[in-house]
């Protein structure tokens, strides 16, 4: 009904004010309070994704989404860098004003210079049965391939969320690393990634098509995942950290199939749906991952095996291959009017 600029430009403001409260904070309460309004604003993400659909051609979609991949990988890497050396000399606090500065700089780019992507034909009154994540999905059945392609999203997302969960204790525990180790392995994470979504994709995607891309992902992505289990030496992770960027090759090709199966004017409601399931399974993930861990590096664990959720990631990801072959065999053979 308003359009993509307005909503982003909400987004990023509402963003800012939640890293003032963050920064100025004098009590835990204000954090939740400030983490509670970012959430509830929490669109940027998905709506740029929809703007990104609507000015690309359908050849092009997977290649941009990967430039939303991209640049996340770059802010992984630049984020905790820039927000501990500022943290280091100018206090605790600083970090989250410099990000509120960096949020209203973006809305403002938005204001100014932003141009609407969605034409008002394009638009749909708001319908409160589908703002939510559930009612989304109830409307999105429509289209039977997307079913099978968020079950894809969700286990490919369920995967790579086991870095976050494990990743420190996992590389302490084993390799006895620093946290100066971790964070210099993350931002090579972070680097390779960017390097994938960025580069990668747009090469890569025109040659194999997007069902190629998603094998090629999840698969490398699950070689990475058993190479960071059975490592024996903390260098092997980094040989193990390119075949794992490459699932920087599935997640923008899966999103580019889901949004040429559904109208100009759903393009908005898919995204937020892919935002609002991602953020339920990273809310699932370092639990069943973390959970994981903690079972297989205890006393009581029938066997010892630190690797225990990469295993399990590696898992997921064979799988998230094996639905999406099996949707693709159904799209060849279904019946045509």
């Amino acid at each position: 009904r308003f359009g993509r600029r307005p909503v982003l430009i909400t987004s990023l403001t509402v963003l800012g004010i939640d890293y003032v409260i963050t920064g100025l904070a004098p009590t835990i309460g204000w954090l939740f309070v400030g983490r509670l309004a970012s959430g509830m604003a929490g669109a940027a993400y998905s709506t740029a994704n929809a703007y990104i659909a609507d000015v690309s051609t359908p050849e092009k979609r997977a290649a941009n989404f990967g430039l939303i991949g991209a640049a996340f990988g770059i802010g992984f890497v630049l984020g905790p860098a820039l927000g501990g050396v500022i943290g280091q000399y100018f206090g605790p606090r600083t970090p989250f004003l410099v990000a509120a500065g960096l949020a209203f700089a973006n809305a403002l780019f938005g204001y100014f210079v932003l141009r609407e992507s969605l034409p008002p034909e394009r638009r749909r009154p708001f319908d409160i049965r589908r703002a939510n994540p559930m009612g989304a999905l109830l409307q999105l059945r429509r289209y039977p391939i997307l079913l099978a392609m968020i079950v894809v999203f969700v286990l490919m997302r369920l995967a790579h969320d086991a870095n976050p969960a494990v990743w420190s204790y996992y590389t302490m525990l084993k390799f006895g690393w620093s946290e100066a180790q971790v964070g210099l392995s993350l931002a090579f994470i972070g680097v390779c990634m960017a390097a994938v979504f960025g580069g990668l994709t747009r090469v890569v995607v025109p040659r194999i098509g997007e069902s190629g891309a998603v094998y090629a992902g999840t698969l490398l992505a699950a070689l990475g995942f058993v190479g960071y289990a059975f490592a024996t030496a903390g260098w092997q992770l980094y040989v193990f950290i390119v075949p794992f960027a490459m699932l920087g090759l599935a997640s923008p090709a899966v999103t580019a199939i889901m949004s040429k199966n559904v109208p100009a004017s759903e393009q908005g409601e898919l995204q937020g749906t892919l935002a609002s399931v991602g953020s339920l399974t990273s809310v699932v993930a370092p639990v069943v991952m973390a959970n994981l861990f903690a079972h297989y590096t205890s006393a009581s664990a029938s066997v010892y095996f630190p690797g225990a959720a990469f295993l399990a990631a590696a898992s997921c990801m064979v799988l998230a291959a094996v639905v999406f072959s099996l949707s693709a065999a159904r799209r060849r053979t279904a019946p045509t009017d």
